[in-house]
């Protein structure tokens, strides 16, 4: 006897299988996620960057505001007050030794004096065995005349070049430093203005010009 059911020959389709047009679905939806994904990272990534260009651009900042502060502690030439204290005070005191060399060069001084005995004594020595009288005045005192004369345009060379070392002085210690104080300029001036007339008589009394020695028929 035949079995009345019917049986096909292949088996149905399971409805839960996915299909093709199911599976394309999904590998499109997976690589949809992963570009987001993707996107998410690199966002991540430049604002990650972005924060430490922010941080360095900031810390730049800092440094170059540093730098600003400490060229404000310079003046506009770019010397600092300890720099033009120093090259004033050089410059004062030049002055001053200038104007005091230049009193020096036409008053005398105690090492010209020395000088002139010394010489006065070595004439005396040379001169004790018998000499003429001529001998006698230029071993004894025109040496002692002329060594005065000597120290003394010593003194005044020394008086313009201090003079001239304080006028000048802001030039090489400072080059574009403001210039020195009124008095300043005004001694420096007169040291040198005395040490020029130091040795105009310095070398008038070396050369016997101002006042001639004395001769052996004068002395007679």
């Amino acid at each position: 006897m035949r079995n009345m059911n019917p049986t096909t020959s292949a088996n149905p389709t399971d409805p839960t299988a996915p299909s093709v047009s199911d599976a394309e679905e999904t590998a499109t939806e997976d690589a949809a996620l992963d570009m987001v994904k993707l996107d998410m990272v690199k966002k991540d990534e430049d604002e990650v960057a972005a924060e430490a260009g922010g941080a360095d651009g900031t810390a730049g900042a800092d440094r170059a505001d540093e730098a600003f502060a400490e060229d404000d502690d310079l003046d506009p030439d770019g010397l600092d007050d300890s720099v033009k204290q120093s090259s004033g005070l050089g410059a004062a005191a030049a002055a001053v030794a200038a104007a005091g060399l230049g009193v020096v060069a036409l008053t005398g001084s105690w090492t010209g004096k020395v000088v002139a005995e010394r010489e006065t004594l070595i004439g005396q020595i040379k001169t004790s065995a018998g000499g003429s009288a001529a001998q006698q005045i230029s071993e004894i005192y025109g040496d002692a005349w002329h060594s005065t004369a000597l120290v003394n345009g010593l003194f005044a060379l020394l008086a313009v070049l201090a003079g001239v070392f304080a006028l000048v002085r802001p030039a090489f210690g400072a080059p574009s430093a403001d210039p020195q104080p009124g008095w300043v300029r005004a001694v420096a001036t007169a040291g040198i203005a005395l040490g020029v007339l130091g040795l105009v008589i310095s070398a008038g009394m070396y050369f016997d010009l101002i006042v001639p020695l004395p001769t052996a028929g004068a002395a007679g």
